[in-house]
């Protein structure tokens, strides 16, 4: 048997009370009014304080870049080209009045000089291609005291550096350990929740238990991010038997919504860990999760969808049409599948503020597990929601016109910008029939000329 020495029982003693301590705090500031749904303000405090340290820090590196005259921020190259919204054949006219004495309703046939509009369009898309920079992060207009925001910093100032250096210890060595217990416990809870709850015969009180264990959970791991979220209109929040929509930033996402509502998750059957999460949560709460082989199967994918919003005791679906993450300046092509259904949408606009930390997933540069290390050494996760007026399927539209109609409310309500274009080009070119279509409009532009004239 081993006996301590007086010192050494001072440590133990120490660190026993420390323990004690902290699990205390986290029981009455965290874990209990996550339970409850209630906030003591602590964190908007906290956000309001970092505000004051972002301005004062952006100030002195101001004041001493210039005074060493370099270049503080990358120039933004959004916009550097004007573009004036013509059709193609009031451009190809334009040109060959400019270039040649034939015009174009009098020469239907092809120009040589017809060739320098579609060079002059692929040359402005390289340029300021509107596509490619919403999948990596913007560059802040102000410094957030984090390096990784601001590639061009350089050493200011002696106080500056000490700012930034106390900024990583506290980041590094007390809210990431803080963050990652949370987060466990989050988990782990809503592990051994929903377990619990599945063994419960179905009926009312299974449903309760159900939506405030999810609702506990899923507060803590806001909390583990230290998100402070501001709801807006949520007397238009989903309700059963409809699907809520919304566009996609971040994984996170899910955890945004899902804590200020109950929802039935989509998705793919994982294994590992996420697996664990998958079974335990479809026990006491109908989520509807797909196998590898079927995710591929639009019509089996439909009819289940189907299935679940005709049952209107189920809960709303949460759905990301848009199938990959956008860096929260704008919404692209959502994906027409959960607006053949039939059902109520219900859209969501999510926009972040980067202030503070970058949301956004860059899954061609980052894994998961670095992703999740850059959110929990972030600051914090500001962002605003808002639930957007019910919409349904007009009698004259098809599914992309009232996804298109879906989107640009998002879009609008959120300030971001509406973009046609697929996000899969993350990863992979170009379709064929959007070089199609631009073909198609110069055939019919020459050819429909042609028959204008014969019948002349």
């Amino acid at each position: 048997m081993f006996l301590l020495l007086p010192f050494d029982s001072l440590i133990v003693s120490l660190l026993g009370l420390s323990l004690t301590v902290l699990f205390t705090l986290l029981l009455v500031f965290i874990i209990v009014p996550a339970v409850f749904g209630v906030s003591f303000g602590i964190r908007k405090l906290y956000m309001k304080t970092l505000l004051k340290i972002f301005a004062w820090a952006t100030l002195r590196m101001e004041r001493g870049a210039k005074e060493k005259n370099h270049q503080l921020y990358k120039p933004y190259t959004n916009g550097i080209i004007a573009k004036d919204p013509t059709s193609l054949e009031e451009e190809i006219k334009e040109i060959r009045r400019s270039g040649s004495s034939k015009a174009l309703d009098n020469t239907p046939e092809f120009e040589l000089s017809d060739i320098f509009y579609f060079c002059r369009k692929g040359m402005e898309t390289i340029m300021d291609d509107e596509v490619t920079k919403r999948f990596s992060a913007e560059e802040l207009e102000s410094w957030n005291l984090l390096s990784r925001t601001n590639y061009n910093f350089q050493y200011i100032s002696l106080r500056l550096t000490v700012l930034w250096g106390l900024g990583v210890l506290v980041r590094y060595c007390f809210l990431l350990p803080l963050r990652v217990a949370l987060a466990f416990t989050g988990i782990g809870l809503l592990v051994v929740g929903t377990t619990l709850v599945g063994y419960l015969p179905n009926g009312r009180l299974k449903e309760f238990l159900s939506k405030h264990v999810h609702l506990m959970c899923y507060r803590i791991c806001v909390r583990a991010l230290t998100a402070i979220i501001t709801y807006h209109d949520r007397k238009n929040r989903p309700r059963n038997g409809g699907i809520c929509v919304a566009n996609h930033t971040s994984p996170i996402d899910v955890i945004i919504l899902a804590s200020d509502g109950y929802y039935a998750m989509v998705g793919q059957v994982h294994g590992g860990l996420m697996g664990v999460i998958q079974r335990a949560m479809v026990k006491a709460c109908p989520h509807v999760w797909f196998e590898r082989s079927e995710v591929k199967d639009r019509h089996l994918v439909a009819k289940r969808l189907t299935e679940h919003v005709q049952d209107k005791s189920k809960l709303p679906i949460l759905i990301f049409p848009e199938g990959t993450c956008i860096n929260n300046t704008s919404v692209m092509m959502f994906k027409k599948g959960s607006f053949e259904v039939g059902a109520t949408v219900y859209p969501v606009a999510i926009k972040y503020d980067p202030q503070f930390g970058d949301a956004f997933w860059n899954s061609s540069k980052y894994g998961m597990v670095t992703y999740l290390l850059r959110m929990m050494t972030s600051w914090a996760i500001v962002c605003s929601v808002w639930y957007l007026p019910p919409m349904t399927r007009e009698a004259d539209e098809d599914a992309v016109q009232f996804a298109n109609r879906v989107k640009s409310a998002i879009a609008r309500q959120g300030g971001l910008v509406d973009l046609l274009w697929d996000g899969g080009l993350k990863r992979e070119k170009v379709k064929d029939t959007f070089k199609e279509e631009q073909q198609k409009l110069y055939s019919k532009m020459i050819v429909g000329n042609q028959e204008d004239r014969s019948r002349s």
